[in-house]
């Protein structure tokens, strides 16, 4: 299999148990390529992953209709809520 050139060449070191090491091994040969591109393709598509699932937010359709009702018709703020605005540095 032909080596495309790297843009960078970063590293990054670990360890892993003997018996893991060998899993992947096997699991990038069965893929036909190398085992750091078989890494890094596994562990970054596994990374967006977790990043998305933490970085959005999906509402029941109950809750969309609740939140598009207080956007449309806030309700009227409270003594709280004035406070902590006039509390606020003003902007020039």
């Amino acid at each position: 299999m032909p080596q495309l050139p790297l843009q960078s060449n970063e590293r990054l070191s670990l360890r892993i148990a003997s018996e893991e090491k060998s899993l992947l091994i096997r699991a990038a040969t069965l893929q036909h390529t190398h085992l750091t591109e078989f890494v890094t393709r596994t562990v970054v598509a596994a990374a967006r992953k977790v990043i998305e699932q933490n970085e959005r937010l999906e509402l029941t359709e109950r809750d969309s209709l609740l939140v598009m009702k207080m956007l449309e018709d806030p309700p009227t703020p409270n003594k709280k809520l004035m406070a902590a605005a006039f509390a606020l540095p003003k902007r020039s």
